[in-house]
């Protein structure tokens, strides 16, 4: 079953920019993979340090294998909370 990851990553003070630029490398692995159909990190355009969050993936099973497969960084300690949930849906 399809899934999508979605939500907003409050990013601490003045790293906003840093966080996106690092981001790079995830969004691009992500939609090289084939069960990737979207995958997208972004400004929020009212929120200075919002950056909001989508992806859409073929199945949990695929995501959880991205998830592993990805580089180790250091784009977590620039967080300083987050609100993000997946969503099965039907195809």
């Amino acid at each position: 079953m399809p899934i999508i990851v979605a939500g907003k990553l409050i990013i601490k003070e003045g790293l906003r920019d840093r966080f996106i630029i690092e981001s790079l490398e995830s969004v691009s692995i992500a939609r090289d993979n084939q069960s990737c159909e979207d995958f997208s990190v972004s400004p929020d355009l009212l929120e200075e340090n919002r950056v909001n969050i989508f992806e859409k993936w073929h199945s949990l099973e695929a995501l959880d294998a991205f998830r592993v497969a990805i580089p180790e960084n250091n784009l977590f300690s620039m967080v300083e909370s987050f609100q993000v949930n997946e969503y099965e849906i039907d195809s």
